[in-house]
């Protein structure tokens, strides 16, 4: 790319904005020239907004340090100075909403973290290895939105990383019932040990509207376009529980699988480890090169030893064995602030950007 695209980060203080920031630092196709955020922290530079709640644990770019803080609400002075933005605001999600569907009608492309729109029949959410035929309802969503280049995509919730590429990359055998149970880190929460005390040796057996995400988006994901709306899939059906545990980053899933066409633990696997899509065919820079690694130890994965696969870009599964009433179970591990969150964002950005939905303002 002969110029790097200009990005905004919306959010940009947030944990997730920080993880925006953290993976755009140095990217080839992409340069951060706005950060936006409440209005509270508009017109301070970056560095003095964000303070002392910088959450990742590499610095903060220096690039960033000093850019002033827009006010995310002043749409048409963001997006005057950017090619696209993400979006991780910390809003209701009738703002959020709106707020998107406001910077795309300004000719914008928005790459959203949020779950505002995951169920707008016109935007996709997309796993970039699963499912970008459904980046084709983008030009129906721009006709609703009045707009030639401003669109809205999202990415799933950050839970479902962790054994919905394994399932697609099972489809052959027809899965059709799955149960699953996810123990989730606390910086799904957009926290540290240091913000959540209680969380120390701790496990709650609660988060709110994860079961229903956890369930329903794989669905959407394995969903049919037709008249340019995505329509769910109907199977398998999937029954969850979403425990947040004592872990910062990796949410981990115990499934348990039943198939129409019974494979072998030889055939899961094969299809498990060589499973690839169009970000390993296009070699977008986010893409791993193995997106779904398998681990032959009985104490695989764990999250300190197999989170960061792939830079936090790849799936670790494991334990993968018959089952006495289901037909297989496995535990599978995914990162959740990189693939499940900002990581997942940027490869879909990537995705659009190498198939000419995302390209430079006039």
């Amino acid at each position: 790319m002969e110029k790097k695209l200009r990005v905004g980060v919306l959010g940009a203080t947030g944990m997730v904005g920080q993880r925006f920031i953290s993976l755009l630092e140095n990217h080839p196709w992409y340069e951060v020239v706005t950060v936006a955020a409440s209005p509270r922290s508009a017109g301070r530079t970056y560095e003095e907004a964000v303070g002392g709640r910088w959450k990742m644990t590499t610095p903060m770019p220096e690039a960033v340090k000093k850019l002033s803080v827009m006010n995310v609400n002043e749409v048409e002075s963001v997006a005057a100075s950017v090619d696209f933005v993400f979006s991780a605001v910390d809003m209701t999600k009738e703002e959020i909403k709106s707020i998107e569907e406001a910077y795309a009608k300004t000719g914008t492309p928005v790459v959203s973290n949020n779950s505002a729109h995951r169920w707008t029949p016109d935007v996709p959410m997309v796993v970039p290895e699963i499912n970008p035929e459904h980046f084709e309802v983008i030009e129906d969503q721009k006709k609703r939105l009045g707009t030639d280049r401003g669109f809205i995509v999202v990415k799933p919730n950050c839970s479902i990383q962790s054994y919905a590429p394994v399932l697609t990359a099972w489809k052959e055998f027809e899965p059709y019932e799955v149960v699953a149970t996810t123990y989730q880190a606390i910086s799904g929460a957009g926290k540290t040990f240091k913000d959540w005390p209680e969380m120390v040796e701790n496990i709650i057996p609660y988060i709110g509207g994860e079961e229903e995400k956890s369930e329903q988006e794989p669905l959407r994901l394995w969903g049919k376009v037709e008249n340019g709306e995505i329509v769910k899939a109907s199977e398998p059906v999937i029954t969850c529980q979403c425990i947040r545990v004592p872990v910062l980053n990796g949410h981990t899933a115990a499934v348990f699988v039943k198939f129409r066409k019974k494979p072998t633990k030889e055939e899961l696997i094969d299809r498990m480890v060589n499973f690839k899509g169009l970000p390993q065919e296009l070699e977008l820079p986010s893409a791993p090169k193995q997106f779904i690694q398998y681990l032959e130890e009985d104490n695989r994965p764990q999250v300190t030893l197999d989170v960061d696969f792939e830079k936090g870009m790849g799936i670790s599964v494991g334990r993968l064995r018959e089952d006495s009433v289901y037909d297989y179970k496995f535990v599978g591990l995914s990162h959740n602030t990189v693939r499940g969150a900002a990581g997942g964002a940027v490869l879909s950005a990537e995705l659009l950007t190498a198939k000419g939905y995302i390209k430079a303002k006039e």
